[in-house]
């Protein structure tokens, strides 16, 4: 299974809500910031997409407003997304 590095930037009206969620996911890696987290960690996964929908699945299911701006590294690409959608890709480096 291919492996990811994610960097991600998570925002929402109420942090407190999706922190339980992030510290589950990412026990490290995670630097609080106003209004949300910045996340830089290594996942395994199918694909970026799937990686970045099951995050931010699970980050709305604590907060509906909650916002995912991804960035999902494996090899030499670099994936990018904002919520849902797909941004490109392109070379990583």
């Amino acid at each position: 299974m291919p492996s990811f590095h994610l960097v991600a930037d998570v925002s929402s009206d109420t942090p407190d809500r999706v922190r339980p969620v992030v510290a589950q996911v990412f026990p490290t890696g995670v630097t609080e910031m106003a209004g949300g987290f910045h996340i830089e960690a290594v996942l395994e996964g199918e694909s970026a997409r799937e990686l970045n929908r099951t995050l931010l699945s699970s980050l709305r299911r604590a907060e509906k407003r909650t916002r995912l701006r991804a960035a999902w590294t494996s090899g030499d690409t670099t994936e990018r997304f904002f919520d849902y959608g797909s941004k490109g890709s392109r070379p990583a480096g």
